[in-house]
């Protein structure tokens, strides 16, 4: 099944983030994020700011709906968003599930 088919489920702290090869197995599904300090980093930019926030509040949605939050970085007509799981430090599959439902939306 796609990530972005997928649904985000709890994560507890003390559960283990995903291994190095865990991660690697994962990327080709999101290309165009990075890896950069233990989280997923993507930066789209907009028409203008109106756009912009168009685009942060449908991400705000998937985030609510999925209970699983990126770090949003506003900055006129561009929007840069990292995704980590904080309670374990590292990254999870929620992670990536996140990162693809946010390429459907930026599509």
């Amino acid at each position: 099944m796609k990530l972005s088919e997928q649904s985000c489920r709890p994560v507890k702290a003390g559960d283990p983030a995903l291994s190095g090869n865990e991660v690697k197995d994962q990327m080709p599904a999101i290309p165009q994020w990075s890896l950069a300090d233990n989280s997923l980093q993507r930066e789209f930019r907009f028409k203008d700011f109106r756009k912009a926030m168009e685009f942060v509040n449908a991400v705000a949605g998937v985030a609510n709906e999925q209970d699983h939050h990126p770090d949003i970085y506003i900055s006129y007509n561009k929007v840069r968003l990292t995704l980590t799981t904080h309670k374990i430090g590292g990254l999870s599959l929620n992670d990536f599930i996140v990162a693809a439902k946010i390429d459907l939306l930026a599509a």
